[in-house]
């Protein structure tokens, strides 16, 4: 899509997103996008520090404020969170005031309500993007303020206000991703199939479990890559032959991509779109509605009716189901690849700009 004729460059924008690294890390090309183009960044996020972590590499300005979650479950935490989320929004009230921003991009994520809220009472366009196939709750309720919804999948039009289909903006990185490079990084000399298994940017505990009691049968055809996320390695498989476990791969990880040549993972919708743009064969193991308002069931499903995606519920995840459906997507490969083929990748940080650019116009 093309900017609007009266579309600018824009000099300066608020982004905003977090609570965790997939509301955040997209963030990174349409940050890198705009900086590019001279604009101005700044970020609000929470105290927490991870999204701080995620965006200073940039060099952009951080500012965190006050967040609360709304979970769907009782907790007291609620109550306190409850607390901070009008704090929050006066925070970025005031926040936004000395910033000046044309206008605000909100990712998505509790951490993102405040300043998309505050933007809104100041008059600032805004614009949103959800990832999955059926908004978030903070999407849900900052959609009506919003200018534009930019969405991953075409079927989310509708569900929100005005849509526009950008898909989610992959880091370059992942596009130029090296095969060589990654078996260097993984210590890889054989030449095996490598498996890559990654539960998220936390790790996936029934994912680990089985995978783990399946080592024996799968490691005699294929090279094993787990992520399991953060304190959740296994010392007593430390040197195994064809087994290598890492909590977490930030550098290097498009080229670790590249040498895997399929992958199990969860369903997230930001790792989906990754296997889909990327042409990476893959099974899913999506987070199971008990702990969860079932996104990644319906992103899975999605890609499994388009013939996209192998899909196993956790519920019947056990080592046997996984060395079937491993072996299922092993076997067909090449099949699969083909299939990826015709999956259409967008250039979303380009498309996220020109609605940003359409936003501000509205506002001059």
């Amino acid at each position: 899509m093309k900017p609007s004729a009266d579309a600018r460059p824009l000099r300066c924008v608020v982004v905003t997103g977090g609570g965790t690294a997939g509301h955040t890390v997209p963030t990174l090309p349409v940050i890198e996008h705009l900086l590019a183009q001279g604009c101005e960044v700044h970020f609000v996020g929470s105290h927490s520090g991870l999204e701080e972590r995620l965006v200073k590499p940039l060099g952009v300005t951080y500012h965190g404020v006050s967040t609360g979650k709304l979970r769907r479950y009782f907790s007291l935490a609620n109550l306190t969170d409850l607390a901070r989320i009008p704090l929050g929004v006066v925070q970025a009230w005031f926040l936004l005031g000395r910033i000046g921003p044309q206008v605000v991009f909100a990712k998505g994520g509790f951490v993102s309500f405040a300043a998309a809220v505050a933007g809104w009472l100041r008059g600032v366009p805004l614009v949103t993007h959800e990832s999955d196939l059926t908004p978030g709750l903070a999407n849900r309720l900052v959609a009506p303020l919003a200018q534009t919804v930019c969405v991953n999948f075409d079927e989310t039009a509708g569900a929100l206000a005005r849509t526009v289909a950008t898909g989610t903006p992959l880091r370059q990185a992942l596009a130029c991703g090296d095969a060589a490079r990654g078996r260097a990084l993984l210590g890889i000399a054989t030449d095996k199939p490598v498996m890559l298994v990654v539960g998220g940017s936390l790790g996936a505990t029934a994912l680990n479990e089985v995978l783990r009691e399946t080592l024996d049968a799968l490691l005699p055809r294929f090279v094993v890559v787990h992520v399991c996320g953060p304190g959740r390695l296994d010392p007593s498989l430390e040197g195994r032959e064809g087994y290598v476990q890492r909590e977490y791969i930030d550098e290097g990880w498009g080229d670790v991509i590249a040498t895997a040549d399929f992958v199990v993972s969860r369903a997230g919708a930001n790792a989906l779109y990754e296997w889909l743009a990327l042409g990476k064969p893959h099974l899913l193991v999506p987070l199971p509605r008990s702990v969860s308002r079932g996104d990644q069931i319906e992103n899975a499903e999605y890609a499994r009716k388009r013939g996209l995606s192998l899909v196993i519920e956790q519920e019947k995840l056990t080592p046997a189901s996984l060395i079937d459906g491993v072996g299922c997507l092993a076997d067909a490969l090449p099949a699969w690849r083909e299939r990826l083929a015709g999956f259409g990748r967008r250039d979303s940080a380009q498309l996220i700009v020109a609605e940003l650019e359409r936003a501000a116009a509205t506002r001059n």
